[in-house]
Order: structure tokens, then C-alpha cells, then sequence
């Protein structure tokens, strides 16, 4: 199953930079072959369910691994059965109904 997922990772014990941890993650994401779109607070990421969610497992794993003793992840995700729908097709919606509206 496609899935269109939001995450926030935040590991906690490691000082004030979580950089470094936020680039493991992205990488772990990205050698998963998943689609990922970096913003200000987390990641959008699409794939297979089963991907996706074996990545996100692995980033918490990396992170214990670089020395933090906690993480903690925020996630939203959806599905959808009726047709395929990308990341950029949600948007490119939105965005042509606003030109609409202008």
C-alpha cells in the first residue's frame, strides 16, 4: 500500500544541534529508495507502507546508535485506495485552485 507520511524526529539528550541526527535519518530515507522532502520541522516522505515504515524504525535505531538515549518521533501519515496520488500531485491541487481564485 502507497503511503504519504509527515515525520518529525527529535532525539533527546543530545544538546541543542540535532542536525547530524536529521541527516542520518535523511539518508537512511533516501537509501530506502523512499521520495523524501526536507522542510523546517521533519520530513515528508512516500512509498510503500512497508518501506516506510522499516525506514523509520531504522532512523530511531541510528540515532540510539549515535549516542542518544531517547528519540522522539511525531508522524502523520494517510492512504488512499482510489487512485494514485504523489506528494507534489497534493500540492500542484491546492496551488491550482489558489490560481483559480486569484
Amino acid at each position: 500500500m502507497h503511503v504519504i507520511a509527515d515525520l518529525t524526529i527529535v532525539p533527546l539528550g543530545v544538546g541543542i544541534s540535532v542536525s547530524p541526527y536529521v541527516a542520518a535519518c535523511e539518508k537512511i530515507l533516501k537509501d530506502a529508495g523512499l521520495n523524501t522532502k526536507l522542510h523546517a520541522y521533519g520530513t515528508n516522505i512516500e512509498g510503500e507502507w512497508d518501506v516506510v515504515f522499516a525506514a523509520v524504525k531504522r532512523c530511531h535505531e541510528v540515532i540510539h546508535e549515535m549516542g542518544a538515549p531517547r528519540v522522539s518521533s511525531n508522524m502523520k501519515f494517510g492512504t488512499r485506495i482510489d487512485r494514485h496520488q504523489t506528494m507534489d500531485d497534493k500540492i500542484e491541487s491546492v496551488e491550482a485552485k489558489m490560481k483559480d481564485s486569484e
